[in-house]
């Protein structure tokens, strides 16, 4: 409390110190104080009554018999605009500049200081001021206009913000079609320092006018990198740290400014740059704004999906400080509506979706495929999330599967603790008989895969040398698809052999060691012959010929039956 005393005290003697200096009429006592906010001014009643007529009624209608002191806390501009009203009353020289003159205005007709009242008074010369100074450039109008913000609903009773609008919108869309000077788009740096909502202002008139939508979608994205800098600008991951805001930081502002910006962009397709879009939904989903301002950015770069880059898709993944995933399911959700349109344009176009994709999508599909390989590596990404997105994309869409199986195996490497059964759910999403040669060679000497691709990689190029058919024959992709099936049975059923003759082995090694008592041989012998029994049940499991295979009518005649193939994972 006697802190705020001192600092009143001291504005106080500050303002009687700055009012003596050009109060002229020493020698007539003042006779008024006017207070405004904590600051005083000791005045003189007759000075003020000669220019405003607000003053004049407070005093002839003042109850009291001698007014001394006038309360006009509320007068727009505070008591740094009162001290130029008063000075204007005793004829005191001051300047009236871009940044003043709306305040002044202001201040004039809530003091009625108006021609009307008295000639040559303060509304007039500062009507003069903006119709001949403050309004004749695009800076000098965007300072006014600025400066209004605050002495709302006044400034828009005047028509000072609607001049200010109309005076900028021209100027800008001729600057757009003729600058004047450079770099062309200056004036779009002129207009970021506004409030958004005399922004919009603007943007609508401009429109109005004709404007062209990437001149609007330019000065939209100069205002968004200035007025969210650290949300939009910083893509390095340098800047804001996850966790940064807060709500008592601005957080809740900066929400609300987001999803005004959302609300003025153009509605035309290729208005912006799918880069800049990435940047503003990522600064969407991390201020956590409505759903319906999320949607609308999903949308757009769903849109234009074909032009996206890597670093635009990993824009939206991850947190601002890069270290860990912030949001697949945007993702997802876009690359998902991009396809539903494909799908919907060849439906149209009389064609099936099928059968042949679009360049846009077999290009997405290669970015989408590169993407996964680049999050692959976080140890946070789950299979079902890998899979989801990578399942988006259809079959056909991919001439080849070399940058999916690329994915696929730093997925495994970073993830090395999975299971045989997980390793082949991740490599689900991938067509081992679309991969390249030196893939396929890759595939089958890389032990991080399941056995089922292995074999896959291997029999298909066995197939592909001994029928020297082409790398893209459908009888030949579904040879190998049934070949492989076969042997993958074949190889457990071998591991389950091995397994039954391990057991075997050391249950005859036991019986060896317990061989030199009788009685100790009658329980074995029982059990011997049950265990035996189950060995015998097991191997005759494993008969090839159980199921009818001695039956060769189903065998091409182009196969020589004399001679027993070759297995490759024969027991030893």
């Amino acid at each position: 409390m006697a802190s705020s005393s001192v600092k009143g005290n001291t504005r106080l003697s500050i303002a009687m110190e700055r009012t003596g200096q050009w109060v002229f009429s020493q020698d007539i006592p003042t006779d008024v104080v006017v207070a405004v906010g904590e600051a005083h001014f000791s005045l003189h009643k007759f000075m003020l009554v000669a220019k405003s007529n607000f003053i004049r009624k407070l005093i002839v209608e003042s109850t009291e018999a001698d007014l001394t002191r006038i309360d006009l806390t509320d007068i727009p501009g505070g008591a740094e605009i009162f001290e130029k009203a008063a000075k204007f009353c005793y004829g005191v020289n001051f300047e009236i500049t871009v940044h003043n003159v709306a305040a002044l205005r202001c201040a004039a007709e809530y003091l009625q200081m108006t021609d009307k009242y008295c000639d040559n008074n303060l509304a007039g010369r500062t009507e003069d001021f903006l119709s001949q100074v403050a309004l004749s450039s695009l800076s000098g109008a965007v300072a006014v206009l600025k400066s209004c913000y605050h002495l709302l609903p006044m400034a828009e009773d005047l028509y000072i913000v609607q001049k200010c609008v109309e005076v900028i919108s021209s100027k800008a869309c001729n600057e757009a079609n003729y600058p004047s000077r450079s770099p062309p788009n200056w004036w779009t740096e002129e207009l970021s320092v506004l409030d958004i909502g005399f922004f919009g202002k603007i943007m609508a008139a401009m429109k109005n006018r004709g404007a062209k939508t990437l001149t609007l979608s330019g000065a939209l994205i100069t205002y968004a990198e200035r007025s969210l800098r650290d949300l939009v600008r910083d893509h390095s991951g340098s800047g804001v740290r996850s966790g940064d805001f807060s709500e008592s930081d601005g957080s809740s502002r900066q929400r609300e400014l987001l999803e005004s910006i959302v609300g003025l962009l153009p509605s035309e397709k290729a208005a912006f740059p799918i880069h800049f879009l990435c940047c503003i939904l990522r600064s969407a989903i991390y201020l956590k704004t409505s759903s319906p301002c999320k949607n609308e950015l999903e949308k757009r770069i769903s849109m234009i999906l074909e032009h996206v880059t890597v670093d635009d898709l990993l824009v939206l993944s991850f947190t601002y400080d890069g270290e860990r995933l912030f949001d697949l399911e945007s993702v997802r959700r876009i690359i998902s509506g991009f396809v539903e349109r494909e799908k919907s344009v060849a439906v149209f176009n009389a064609g099936d979706y099928k059968d042949v994709a679009s360049v846009s999508l077999q290009r997405v599909a290669k970015t989408v495929d590169a993407y996964l390989g680049e999050i692959a590596t976080y140890p946070e990404l789950i299979i079902s999330k890998f899979n989801g997105i990578a399942n988006i994309i259809p079959k056909v869409a991919r001439k080849v599967d070399d940058d999916l199986y690329r994915a696929i195996d730093i997925y495994l490497k970073a993830h090395p603790n999975l299971d045989e059964i997980e390793r082949e759910k991740v490599c689900s999403v991938m067509d081992p008989l679309k991969l390249s040669y030196e893939a396929r060679v890759h595939a089958s000497q890389n032990k991080r895969l399941p056995v089922q691709i292995v074999l896959h990689a291997l029999y298909y190029d066995q197939l592909k040398l001994r029928s020297g058919m082409d790398d893209r024959s459908t009888q030949d992709a579904a040879m190998t698809r049934t070949q492989v099936q076969a042997d993958v049975s074949l190889v457990k059923e071998n591991e389950a052999l091995r397994s039954e003759l391990t057991k075997m082995k050391l249950y005859i090694s036991d019986m060896q060691k317990n061989s030199h008592g009788t009685s100790s041989m009658k329980a074995p012998s029982r059990s011997k012959g049950t265990f035996f029994s189950s060995v015998s049940k097991t191997l005759g499991k494993l008969n090839p010929f159980r199921h009818g295979s001695k039956d060769t009518s189903n065998i091409d005649d182009g196969v020589d039956i004399t001679k027993p193939r070759r297995r490759r994972f024969s027991i030893s």
